[in-house]
């Protein structure tokens, strides 16, 4: 069993001859309350090429304090984490090993570095003498893990600011300035065991690091950048999923289809005898993801049009059904996503594509300019697209028009992703097609959404009549899921045409 907890707080460099400064000086703080010291001793997990501390992850077993246990923190922004705590024990918890597959897969944690604190608390109160932050000064002493006993250590002392539940985060603010006006610098490192592990370090040569990305100089470089953030998700989102984040396997299925597509795409880039075994997998996963996630959206958007019906419509014991029929279906998709996740498979894709990103498959294509490569790839999938549009609009009303949209729904998500691919590139062309096609796909989306939920609805009214239920409210709700498909399908022409209008090609080629 594991408890999370979203901590939202800085961290300064001090010394240990730094004096606080008064805080009751910054706005919203009446009180500073000194609760005293304490002793912490944690040891820090990571792989044997600390593949955690590169994601900014920390992983500790902590002895000592209020909070002894093993902590896995998540960065989520810029002074947020989330930090998932399970019981002390002697081994890693598998609740925690799970969240952390995506990234250490196959490989072992184990011992890396020790920081023993001395931790002195104050309190920060409001003219209530409600919590509204924990100020911690630790007098910090890290040693580097290793064989023969002899790893190197590392002393500082560090100022850490938390905010309590609920409390405004712009008390962080005014805490700062009081700390930085008696000369308390922000700390640089991203986490105390990045410091630790930075400190205790072997001599070797750094890794400079950059502010920007540069702007790629070949279709290449321009390709892998975007095939490399998408990788990126697919291993950050993996513990959002398990922990059922909103919007997490939304968010995994786009960046398994967006890697999917671009690998399409760009073929001329990439070997396709390399991309298309991985297209496969990634069509695999992004099935798997598909199941949960269409049940989320069809639960979403059944609930939506049950509550916008009035009263009077609703006979029957409907939101009953409904609420049984989607605690089923989750069920049993939840379970699904996870077996994915677990399974070797989903393993063995993620080595794949990291193994793609260090040694490309690169065609001759891949080393000329962008621009000479990266518009005609775009310009095919939407030729494609167009094909796909008129073929829809000229289908009579009914399920094959149906199929038709959703055909064309599928190529407009692939122009989108090759656009947003180019666009380090292209520049705002790019930028503005994409923004194009995202607006043709919502709608198209929207319609494909409609034809899934009447296929639940009529299922829905077959089982209330077979159990004596009056059907009347499906029925209802049918037809306007009906009225909402004929809609978007007379709002496609115009928004085809925006999409579409002329100047695209020269707006791309530059």
């Amino acid at each position: 069993m594991a408890d999370s907890k979203r901590e939202v707080g800085r961290k300064y460099r001090a010394t240990p001859g730094t004096r606080l400064p008064d805080l009751t000086r910054a706005a919203g703080v009446s009180a500073v309350v000194h609760r005293g010291p304490a002793e912490l001793d944690a040891v820090y997990y990571d792989t044997e090429d600390l593949r955690l501390a590169a994601d900014s992850l920390t992983l500790r077993r902590r002895t000592g304090g209020d909070d002894a246990g093993w902590h896995l923190e998540i960065p989520v922004s810029a002074g947020v984490r989330d930090e998932i705590r399970a019981p002390l024990a002697d081994t890693l918890p598998p609740v925690l090993g799970a969240l952390l597959r995506s990234r250490v897969r196959r490989a072992a944690v184990h011992p890396v570095v020790r920081i023993r604190s001395t931790r002195d608390v104050h309190h920060l109160l409001d003219g209530e003498g409600a919590l509204l932050a924990e100020l911690s000064v630790d007098e910090v002493r890290a040693e580097r893990l290793t064989e023969d006993g002899r790893g190197a250590t590392a002393t500082w002392t560090e100022i850490e600011v938390e905010l309590a539940d609920g409390v405004d985060p712009a008390l962080l603010d005014a805490v700062g300035r009081r700390l930085r006006k008696a000369g308390i610098r922000p700390e640089a490192a991203p986490s105390e065991p990045a410091r630790a592990l930075a400190g205790t370090a072997p001599p070797g040569p750094g890794r400079r690091p950059t502010d920007e990305a540069p702007v790629p100089a070949t279709a290449g470089s321009c390709v892998l950048a975007y095939v490399r953030r998408q990788v990126t998700a697919l291993v950050a989102l993996d513990p959002a999923v398990r922990r059922e984040l909103p919007d997490g396997v939304h968010r995994m299925r786009v960046a398994t289809r967006r890697l999917r597509s671009v690998l399409r795409t760009y073929r001329a880039v990439l070997d396709r005898a390399a991309t298309d075994p991985l297209r496969e997998e990634l069509a695999w996963l992004a099935g798997e993801l598909g199941v949960d996630r269409d049940r989320e959206v069809l639960d979403a958007r059944l609930g939506s049009r049950l509550a916008a019906l009035p009263p009077r419509l609703v006979l029957g014991p409907v939101e009953a059904r409904l609420r049984l029929g989607s605690a089923a279906g989750r069920t049993a998709s939840r379970r699904r996503v996870l077996a994915a996740l677990d399974s070797g498979r989903h393993l063995d894709l993620l080595d794949a594509l990291d193994a793609l990103l260090a040694d490309p498959p690169l065609r001759p294509a891949a080393g000329r300019a962008p621009r000479e490569v990266l518009p005609r790839a775009v310009l095919a999938d939407y030729e494609r697209l167009a094909g796909r549009v008129t073929h829809a609009l000229d289908r009579p009303a009914g399920p094959e028009r149906d199929v038709a949209v959703h055909e064309a729904r599928k190529a407009a998500k692939r122009v989108r992703y090759a656009a947003e691919a180019a666009e380090p590139a292209l520049g705002r062309p790019a930028a503005r097609f994409a923004g194009r096609m995202k607006s043709l796909q919502s709608l198209l989306g929207d319609h494909q959404d409609s034809v899934v939920a009447r296929d639940a609805l009529l299922a829905l009214a077959v089982q209330a009549h077979d159990a004596g239920e009056s059907a009347f409210t499906w029925g209802v709700l049918h037809g306007r899921e009906e009225a909402a498909a004929d809609a978007r399908e007379r709002e496609l022409p115009g928004v085809w045409a925006r999409a579409s209008r002329p100047g695209l090609r020269a707006a791309l080629e530059g």
